[in-house]
Formats: C-alpha cells, sequence, structure tokens
C-alpha cells in the first residue's frame, strides 16, 4: 500500500507482488503532493497487464469510483465513507453507505450509458 510512483510499481513487481494500492496518505500531511489519480493513470497504463493496480485515496461517492476505474484501477477501497455511515446510523451504517455507493455507480452507467465498469474508459474522461 502506498504506491505512488512507476519507481514504486516496478519494485513491486521485481518483489513478485500480485498487486498494489496507488496511494498518497500522506496527502493528509503533505498536500502540495501529486494526486493520487495521475500516478493511478499513469502506473496502469505502464504496468496494469503485470500487476493488479488499486486505488485508495480521497473516494467518496460512486462517481468517484467510476473516475478511478476510468483511470486504470481494477479496485477501489473507500474507508471514510463507511467509517461516517457507522458512525450517524451505528451496525446499518456499512450497509447503508454499500447501497448509497452502488445507487450512485449506477446512476454514473445509466448516464454514460456503460453497461460494464471494466468499459468506463471508454466513456469518461480519463485524468
Amino acid at each position: 500500500k502506498g504506491v505512488a510512483s512507476e519507481m514504486d510499481a516496478e519494485k513491486a513487481i521485481r518483489l513478485g507482488l500480485d498487486g498494489i494500492i496507488v496511494s498518497n496518505h500522506g496527502g493528509r500531511q503533505l498536500d502540495a503532493g501529486e494526486s493520487t489519480i495521475r500516478p493511478l493513470t499513469r502506473i496502469a497504463e505502464k504496468y496494469g497487464d503485470q500487476i493488479k493496480v488499486m486505488m485508495d485515496s480521497g473516494l467518496r461517492s460512486g462517481p468517484d469510483i467510476a473516475r478511478t476505474m476510468a483511470s486504470g484501477a481494477e479496485f477501489t477501497f473507500l474507508g471514510r465513507s463507511f467509517m461516517y455511515g457507522v458512525a450517524a446510523l451505528g451496525n446499518k451504517g456499512g450497509n447503508h453507505t454499500i447501497s448509497l455507493l452502488k445507487t450512485e455507480l449506477q446512476q454514473v452507467m445509466e448516464q454514460v450509458c456503460c453497461e460494464h465498469i471494466e468499459d468506463f474508459p471508454n466513456f469518461l474522461v480519463r485524468s
């Protein structure tokens, strides 16, 4: 976790890792760093056929998931959204959050006429 450059991805491949999570969790402290979506796009284009590329950093909504998938991620992580849901609704918060995210993602797919998530790069502008 915490891959933020092509050099990091190359090292992960050399080490024989199955996947990487592109992330700038240090972005909380260093807000002048590069937005995570930019290295995600470069890494996915260059190494996506060699290693699973996932992303975790700043995602909060269905449209965020769609943008990330369109930029090359095979999977996304959303921690804070679930924490908010659980904080607001207790035990029901996680289910409520996933329901909202699924609805938002479905709405994006319908708006751009995309039938399959893996086709997002053909329907959304890449970062």
